[in-house]
């Protein structure tokens, strides 16, 4: 039977990245179903380090965007959308808070491009942006993407998993049965171990080498 789950994202982050390309090849081999939702670090982090609220702000547009996508495309046109965008920036590098990145990102996934401009001017969808985040921190204790909730967005929620590239089509079933399976088991609560590589995307490779010259800045 296929597993019907909601997918929160913040395209930010290249972790939650990697785990949607997961999520969108067991789509395709017909493990589950995804309901597209967002999730904003730069709501979860405010109040904490200016700096990186100020970095995590360079998702504002994409997830309005999101947001507005949703409304006018349903869930099928955000997974085309988040795809698009994903690859822009976590892939080629691109900004993220270009609105022209976040144009061309809206042309790949088959939607008009007018819609970057239409979000960028409607204060109502950050509205939006912020509601979903706290309705789903409030209701599941949510910290971080990617978060799956499980039943369509009903059931239980779990942070990851984290992975750094999209296993093979046997491996992803597996895992996500697994997931799944600890997600439900209520005696449940963490497990986890060190990183201990990133995942290779431009954009990490990006952040790395801004950290280094930063780092060199403060020691010179």
């Amino acid at each position: 039977m296929t597993e019907r789950v909601r997918f929160h994202f913040d395209p930010l982050c290249p972790w939650c990245y990697q785990t949607s390309r997961w999520v969108r090849r067991l789509q395709e081999l017909g493990e589950i179903q995804v309901d597209w939702a967002v999730f904003s670090l730069e709501i979860q982090n405010a109040g904490t380090d200016e700096a990186q609220v100020k970095g995590h702000a360079r998702a504002e547009l994409a997830l309005r965007t999101t947001v507005l996508v949703r409304q006018e495309e349903g869930s099928p046109g955000v997974d085309r959308f988040y795809a698009a965008i994903g690859a822009a920036y976590h892939e080629r590098g691109e900004a993220l808070e270009d609105p022209q990145v976040v144009q061309a990102a809206l042309a790949a996934a088959g939607l008009d491009p007018a819609l970057a401009d239409k979000a960028a001017a409607d204060d109502s969808l950050w509205t939006a942006v912020e509601t979903e985040h706290r309705d789903l921190v409030t209701r599941t204790r949510s910290f971080g993407v990617p978060t799956i909730v499980l039943d369509g967005g009903e059931g239980p929620a779990i942070f990851g998993p984290v992975i750094y590239e999209v296993p093979t089509d046997e491996d992803a079933v597996e895992l996500f049965r697994h997931v799944a399976w600890l997600t439900r088991y209520e005696n449940f609560s963490e497990l986890k171990r060190d990183r201990d590589r990133m995942p290779d995307l431009a954009s990490v490779r990006q952040f790395q080498a801004r950290r280094s010259e930063s780092e060199s800045e403060t020691a010179g």
